[in-house]
């Protein structure tokens, strides 16, 4: 079973399934055009925009149940 790590990036997250994109929308996170999603990873950008790295690979992964 895949599972989303808050050390994996964002393009990395995006590539594993399409429902990604819509928990990533509901934080207000824009990744799909940025290119700052090939490295940064999901910590890095939580921190950046306040937001609980926690919180989003838990609703991340709810996609793998």
């Amino acid at each position: 079973m895949a599972q989303v790590t808050k050390d994996m990036t964002f393009a990395a997250v995006m590539r594993m399934h399409p429902d990604v994109v819509k928990v990533l929308a509901k934080y207000n996170l824009g990744c799909i055009g940025c290119m700052g999603a090939q490295n940064e990873s999901l910590e890095q950008g939580c921190a950046a925009h306040g937001i609980s790295v926690d919180a989003i690979v838990a609703d991340l992964n709810k996609i793998f149940e």
